[in-house]
């Protein structure tokens, strides 16, 4: 996998995704204003920065080598995905898991107003 295809997964899962480069050499997107997918341009190794639910970059962790805690992020919260190591299947669930738990915790007036949400009444 490489940033056109990280670009294309993130920018598919929904109309409000943002991307944008930060510090000149990341590539961010974000949902209702929140990271949910970081990706440095010049790594040495192409990796990607995803938020998962604490137990599962726990368990990913120890399942694989390419799943390792990010750098300078919450090691509880983020981890890197190094494109190399891993399946393609694999990477695409990961940045899905991660746009889904950052949405899940926007405000409920921003995730109706995002149409993520539609059971949530005004």
């Amino acid at each position: 996998m490489n940033l056109e295809n990280v670009r294309d997964i993130a920018l598919r899962l929904h109309p409000a995704v943002t991307e944008e480069i930060f510090a000149s050499d990341w590539a961010i997107w974000r949902i209702g204003g929140k990271w949910f997918l970081l990706m440095p341009l010049n790594a040495p190794e192409p990796r990607i920065c995803v938020k998962l639910p604490p137990e599962t970059g726990r368990e990913l962790r120890m399942r694989f080598e390419g799943v390792r805690p990010a750098y300078h992020m919450n090691k509880t919260h983020w981890n890197d995905l190094y494109l190399n190591l891993l399946q393609d299947d694999l990477i695409r669930e990961q940045i899905e898991t991660s746009f889904d738990l950052v949405a899940s915790r926007l405000p409920h007036k921003l995730r109706r107003e995002l149409s993520l949400d539609p059971t949530i009444q005004p």
